[in-house]
């Protein structure tokens, strides 16, 4: 289950990227995520993704 508190879904998705996936595209496909709505979601707030370090920063 993915959870829907906008921070604590920023704690795990960095968990899950820094543990089992090598970008944003591999955790979006195998999650069955929205990249654009994780995206949207973490934009509120004030999260945006870095692809070289594969984290929300």
């Amino acid at each position: 289950m993915i959870p829907k508190d906008p921070m604590i879904l920023l704690s795990y998705v960095n968990t899950q990227l820094r543990d089992y996936y090598d970008s944003l595209e591999a955790l979006c496909t195998c999650r069955g995520l929205n990249r654009e709505s994780l995206l949207d979601k973490m934009d509120s707030i004030d999260y945006h993704y870095d692809e070289e370090t594969n984290q929300f920063i």
